[in-house]
């Protein structure tokens, strides 16, 4: 999962002007990264000025997907990605983008690269490489799934030994012959009441 270029866009003119844009092109040969720098901001500067305000939209060219969040405002974002790289991610970090932007850039009279510094755009194009990283929602699945395959394994390894669960708490000096009579109880109250067929 790859981001090559991050771009804010003034897309209220013809044609489309990149207002300030971040690229990430090493994984390219050091001669074709000039040309595919040109064709990430040719594709950043078509998908914009063909968005209408307020519209979001995935278009796929080659090995690319270009994302595209146009605002009311006059601007649009764009994350050119390759094909693996998840939209909702994307999407969140156009929103994010846009909304500091048009926060910071009120004036449509500075939107040109010299009258705008916006140094965050490095930064989230190296943060967000990571979609995990850069997304709450799946960096707590990638948490959640992680403790689920220690506890399976954890499971296993018990089982991978011959012991089987009852034979545990039928030896054990910790638990009270209460606790004991208590988890035979509930086994037998689980196994007669719930068949999953």
């Amino acid at each position: 999962m790859k981001i090559y270029s991050i771009s804010v866009v003034h897309n209220s003119v013809k044609p489309a002007k990149i207002i300030v844009q971040a690229q990430d092109l090493a994984s390219f040969g050091f001669f074709q990264r000039s040309s595919v720098g040109e064709f990430m901001t040719f594709m950043s500067q078509t998908i914009a000025e063909k968005t209408q305000p307020g519209q979001r939209q995935s278009i796929e060219e080659s090995n690319y997907v270009g994302h595209v969040y146009a605002t009311s405002q006059g601007v649009a974002g764009t994350i050119v990605t390759d094909k693996e790289y998840p939209p909702r991610v994307a999407f969140s970090l156009l929103n994010k983008i846009l909304d500091e932007f048009t926060t910071r850039f009120t004036n449509p009279a500075q939107w040109t690269p010299q009258g705008v510094s916006y140094p965050e755009l490095n930064q989230y194009i190296v943060k967000y490489q990571d979609p995990k990283q850069g997304d709450t929602i799946m960096r707590v699945q990638r948490e959640l799934d992680e403790t689920k395959i220690i506890l399976h394994k954890t499971i296993e390894s018990v089982l991978e030994r011959g012991e089987k669960m009852e034979s545990l708490v039928e030896r054990s000096d910790v638990l009270s012959s209460q606790s004991k009579m208590f988890f035979k109880q509930a086994k037998k109250t689980n196994s007669s009441c719930c068949v999953i067929c």
